[in-house]
């Protein structure tokens, strides 16, 4: 036995630092090493394990130690005490009682007095159990600080790529301008038409650094970078535009660990999350935000073609209500470039074959785009007006009653709620019979019910109406960024329009004559046009 290794395992978790010297590592190794040599243990070897927890059994040194003895080059274990080897009573107890042996090691925990080659340790399972329970309460007492501090606001991870920390408060989240610039860029990419690998591709082409690489670069290591360090990745960017952070808000809790001994990363629903706005500046408006995860959520097939067709994602069957795929080939000339009803490509008898040509689609959204942006610059108040009228202004007299009637339920409510008291009281002090007091509040149960129904209602009512009036003001103040569009680019078609529907061509006249219907973003208007497609552009009402 005399040539194989005496391994001192030594390991210190975060929690334990907090006791102080007797723990550390510099102590461990120092205790190891007087009582191998007191013992004439030889060829003393440490494993070790600084700031790793004893319920994970992932861990560097660890798995270095297993892996020698596993190869037979172990003949003695030894640790500080058993909380060393692990806080999971479960695996704890199987490697000493079973795996060691297995192998022929011999375990020795100096503090504890455990020694497997001297006695049966009969308390061994007790000290192991309450290693376990100590690492249990250490994480209820961790969490409750960690939620404690995430419902105040504080941030609870470091920063996303594009901010760093303030120099003068930690807590405080500052734009790092360099990556800032290059997550404007994937956004403004993702509006232009580019999906997540697309916009990967452009910024690796471009030798923009990833954002482990920029850390790297920043003198900061987050222990992750690979071969494909410097390669960006769509996963990478998808993360990116998904970050409501880079809006100005603080978004805590989106995550939890399993367990305190499973350390598996749990997504948690969103109605679980809790944001707080405007914690620190934004790097993009929340508009662009609202954008993007609109135009995320109908995705577009990836095309062969570099070039981002304005209509890609938008044009929809007025048939069968699927998108309309653009079907573009190298010999063609560019007027013969169309849309065609995906649906009917895949199954013929699902839908009839119809397409438009998009030298004739982009001639009318062009024409309607300006129509539109002449009346809101000639009179914005009337394209106002007739906005409102559609939903909110019609409404207006409802509105207002709503309010007035959503203030009385609530004052009602809280009366009911006093009375509710009351007859409580006067029941426990024998002044209310129980049938008179069943009767009672049975009757007022019924009607705080109805009263909390009908504020619900009211509630989703005054909302919608005063989300439209911000849906308004929000089209508004995209629209006035254009004075004349003589292009229509991707940005343009995602800022103005939310889609287009495109019917079935009409050939009874002789003529083919095609109903086309925009819908402007937030609902503010809708325009249908019918034109005669069979030639280029040629409008007949």
């Amino acid at each position: 036995m005399q040539d194989k290794i005496t391994a001192l395992y030594c390991r210190l978790s975060q929690d334990d630092m907090l006791d102080g010297e007797s723990n550390s590592i510099t102590n461990q190794k120092a205790i190891l090493q007087k009582f191998a040599e007191d013992n004439g243990f030889p060829n003393p070897t440490f494993y070790v394990d600084d700031g790793v927890s004893g319920t994970t059994w992932e861990r560097e040194g660890f798995k270095a130690m297993m892996s020698d003895i596993e190869d037979g080059k172990v003949a003695t274990v030894i640790t500080k005490d058993l909380s060393r080897l692990g806080r999971d009573y479960l695996k704890t107890g199987e490697l000493i009682e079973m795996v060691f042996p297995d192998y022929d090691v011999r375990y020795i925990a100096v503090n504890d007095n455990v020694d497997t080659a001297k006695s049966e340790n009969e308390l061994l399972a007790f000290k192991n159990i309450f290693n376990d329970w100590y690492a249990r309460d250490c994480s209820k007492k961790i969490r409750a600080v960690f939620r404690a501090k995430g419902q105040s606001g504080k941030h609870l991870c470091p920063p996303v790529y594009g901010y760093k920390k303030s120099d003068t408060d930690k807590n405080l989240w500052v734009i790092d301008e360099p990556a800032a610039e290059v997550v404007r860029k994937i956004f403004k990419l993702c509006i232009d038409g580019y999906g997540p690998v697309q916009i990967a591709r452009i910024l690796t082409e471009q030798g923009i650094p990833t954002p482990t690489a920029y850390a790297l670069s920043q003198g900061r290591d987050n222990g992750r970078h690979n071969a494909k360090t410097y390669r960006w990745g769509a996963n990478t960017i998808t993360h990116i535009l998904e970050r409501l952070e880079y809006c100005g808000h603080t978004v805590n809790f989106r995550t939890k660990m399993k367990s305190y001994k499973v350390h598996k990363i749990i997504y948690n629903p969103e109605d679980e999350w809790q944001i707080f706005e405007n914690t620190q500046e934004p790097i993009i408006t929340q508009e662009t935000f609202d954008l993007v995860q609109e135009l995320r959520k109908n995705k577009r097939r990836p095309q062969k073609c570099e070039i981002v067709n304005p209509f890609a994602g938008m044009v929809y069957c007025a048939n069968c209500g699927e998108k309309m795929y653009l079907s573009r080939r190298k010999n063609e000339r560019p007027e013969q470039e169309h849309m065609r009803c995906s649906t009917y490509a895949k199954e013929q008898d699902k839908c009839s074959v119809h397409y438009i040509r998009t030298c004739v689609l982009n001639e009318i959204v062009l024409g309607e785009l300006n129509k539109l942006l002449t009346m809101v610059r000639g009179n914005e108040e009337e394209f106002v007006k007739r906005v409102m009228s559609s939903s909110v202004q019609r409404k207006s007299s409802e509105l207002t009653k709503a309010k007035k009637t959503l203030k009385q339920a609530e004052k009602r409510i809280a009366e009911l709620d006093k009375l509710f008291t009351r007859l409580y009281e006067d029941n426990v002090l024998g002044r209310l019979s129980d049938e008179r007091f069943t009767m009672m509040s049975a009757g007022y149960e019924e009607e705080q019910a109805k009263l909390k129904a009908t504020v619900a209602e009211l509630t989703a009512f005054v909302e919608t109406a005063e989300q439209k009036s911000s849906d308004v003001t929000a089209f508004l103040n995209v629209i006035k960024q254009y004075e004349h569009i003589t292009v229509l680019t991707p940005k343009i078609m995602h800022e103005l329009i939310d889609r287009i529907v495109v019917h079935e061509a009409d050939k009874s006249s002789g003529k083919r004559i095609q109903d086309i219907v925009i819908h402007y973003r937030f609902d503010v208007a809708v325009s249908t046009i019918s034109v005669e497609t069979g030639k280029y552009g040629k409008k007949v009402a």
